[in-house]
């Protein structure tokens, strides 16, 4: 039994809480075996690689490995999962020599940046996600030694149960996330960057003629042009450049229609787990006399223009009438009337009028 060491095995689960701890944790680990750094990839079967991190002194290493195309050609995670060892395991243990010699991201990436020796594990968190972490060593020092994986073996299980935690602790603030959107009545969805239904809170049962859930946790709206902007809003929510559209008109033959509304998570982002990506809110809506300009532009996430051109249009007024009060020309109005529709995806002007005619969000009963 090798001693541990408890500084780092804090620092490691300090990561479950706080994600950010995982460069300082990654460092610790490569101490450990005297290598230049650590790395972590969190992969999943569908996708591949994810999210990767690496410890300061290879974070250069890592945006070269990744931006020449390098992390798509390793195969070693591969290797590395497919033996499903419950331990570290290093080259030697997973290819020959002459198979190192032929491979090319050893022979053009990492000996030529003076790395080549490694040691990796691969954990399985319980998500259908697979966690990576490896070692990477100088070429100089030598193959990582037997000694050196017993140590980090004897490190491994805090590694399997940070991972763990940081899972649960996940899932339990997807849940409350959907809880607290159920205290208002509203059905609620928690989704990752997949697409993929983290926690769903039980007004949903009452919106099922809406949507449909299919095998592995997924979603189809049925309105099919609903469903196209929902996917869209998933594949760009973590870009805070786009502007997609994030609510829009949700129907299913003569049910009252209903308005979804796609919200981002902005604070999981540093999660290597289960990243919430962004929650599914489904509003009802009755339509009495027009609302406000303002509740016109909190739901589309119109500028006050569009707000007012929008309401100016719900209420009857022509777009001659809308600019002539507003003291601007046709072709302005015009331009803010296409923005609205783009943004609360409606094809025709008298789609977009019945459907802000007066939008009343109530409960769902």
């Amino acid at each position: 039994m090798v001693a541990i060491n408890e500084k780092l095995v804090d620092c490691i689960y300090e990561c479950a809480l706080v994600p950010e701890s995982w460069p300082r944790a990654l460092h610790g680990l490569a101490k450990v075996a005297e290598a230049r750094g650590g790395l972590l990839f969190a992969a999943n079967a569908e996708v591949g690689v994810l999210r990767w991190l690496a410890s300061q002194d290879l974070e250069r290493e890592l945006a070269r490995y990744v931006s020449e195309g390098w992390l798509v050609r390793d195969r070693r995670r591969d290797r590395v999962i497919s033996l499903s060892h419950a331990g570290f395991l290093t080259d030697h243990d997973v290819y020959t020599d002459r198979e190192i010699a032929a491979d090319p991201v050893y022979r053009d990436f990492l000996i030529p940046a003076g790395l080549g020796w490694a040691a990796g594990t691969a954990i399985s968190p319980g998500t259908g996600d697979v966690l990576f972490i490896s070692v990477e060593r100088n070429r100089e020092r030598g193959p990582v030694e037997p000694a050196v994986v017993q140590q980090l073996d004897e490190l491994r299980p805090h590694l399997a149960r940070s991972a763990l935690m940081s899972v649960r602790l996940n899932m339990e603030r997807a849940r409350i996330a959907s809880e607290t959107l159920a205290l208002l009545g509203l059905p609620a969805l928690v989704f990752n960057e997949l697409g993929k239904i983290i926690a769903a809170n039980h007004f949903v049962e009452n919106v099922g003629d809406y949507l449909q859930w299919r095998a592995q946790d997924r979603v189809v709206l049925k309105d099919q042009h609903a469903h196209s902007l929902f996917q869209h809003a998933i594949a760009t929510i973590g870009l805070r450049e786009a502007r997609p559209v994030r609510s829009f008109v949700l129907r299913e033959g003569d049910a009252k229609p209903l308005v979804a509304h796609v919200i981002p998570i902005r604070g999981a982002a540093n999660d290597i787990f289960v990243q919430c990506a962004g929650v599914l809110v489904l509003t009802p809506v009755n339509l009495p006399p027009a609302p406000t300009s303002e509740l016109i532009q909190s739901l589309f996430d119109l500028t006050p223009a569009e707000a007012r051109v929008a309401r100016g249009l719900a209420t009857g007024h022509t777009v001659g009438e809308i600019a002539s009060v507003s003291g601007v020309s046709l072709s302005t109005v015009r331009s803010q009337v296409r923005g609205v529709l783009e943004k609360t995806a409606c094809h025709r002007q008298a789609d977009m009028i019945a459907l802000l005619s007066g939008l009343i969000v109530r409960q769902v009963e």
